[in-house]
């Protein structure tokens, strides 16, 4: 069974043995704590990671007040892609919310691997355009819905993220307070138990 990493390449394009191993050898994969900070607001993102396992949460601190900005699980890949390739100061932190294993890049790594096998240059640029799709997808669905709309997208396409986050992120994902991301699950509730 392939790594994960690996699985995801092949989702994008066929690799030859040869780029299969060259990847391999070059995977940095680190294990970290639930509450550990990949990364602070206002440094500059020089690393960027694929998630194997656990859940990131990346959050804007503004006042003294942290607004969640998304979720990061299995499959997905974590980069500050303004901070990490024009060296500026990142505006959002990445926290740890599980025990989270994740293959770990940088920049060095990334170019000896493409002047190995310029091949892969391919793969990493759908990568980038496939980052770029879902951020601008979730910016314009953020800014169209409601707060019951987003908690409702989240309910049917990232369901494992209602039972995996604590609730007063979760609020603050959708832009509003605990209390009220209570009373808008009640509401769904009621709505399925009347329909059923």
């Amino acid at each position: 069974m392939p790594h994960p990493l690996i699985e995801e390449f092949l989702a994008i394009e066929p690799l030859s043995a040869e780029e299969i191993g060259a990847i391999e050898r070059s995977m940095v994969i680190h294990r970290y704590p639930a509450g550990h900070l990949l990364l602070r607001q206002g440094e500059i993102a020089d690393l960027c990671f694929f998630v194997v396992s656990g859940c990131i949460r990346q959050f804007t601190a503004q006042n003294g007040e942290e607004r969640t900005t998304a979720f990061f699980t299995e499959g997905n890949w974590v980069v500050s892609l303004d901070s990490f390739t024009r060296k500026v100061p990142a505006t959002h932190s990445w926290h740890c919310i599980e025990t989270t294993e994740v293959v770990v890049g940088n920049e060095q790594r990334e170019s000896d691997l493409l002047n190995q096998h310029p091949g892969l240059g391919e793969i990493a640029r759908k990568v980038v355009e496939r980052l770029l799709a879902a951020n601008q997808q979730e910016t314009e669905r953020y800014l169209v819905s409601t707060p019951e709309q987003r908690y409702t997208f989240l309910l049917t396409e990232r369901p494992d993220l209602i039972s995996r986050v604590p609730q007063y992120f979760l609020a603050s994902y959708i832009g509003v307070q605990p209390e009220s991301l209570s009373r808008i699950r009640r509401r769904i509730s009621s709505v399925k138990t009347e329909k059923s």
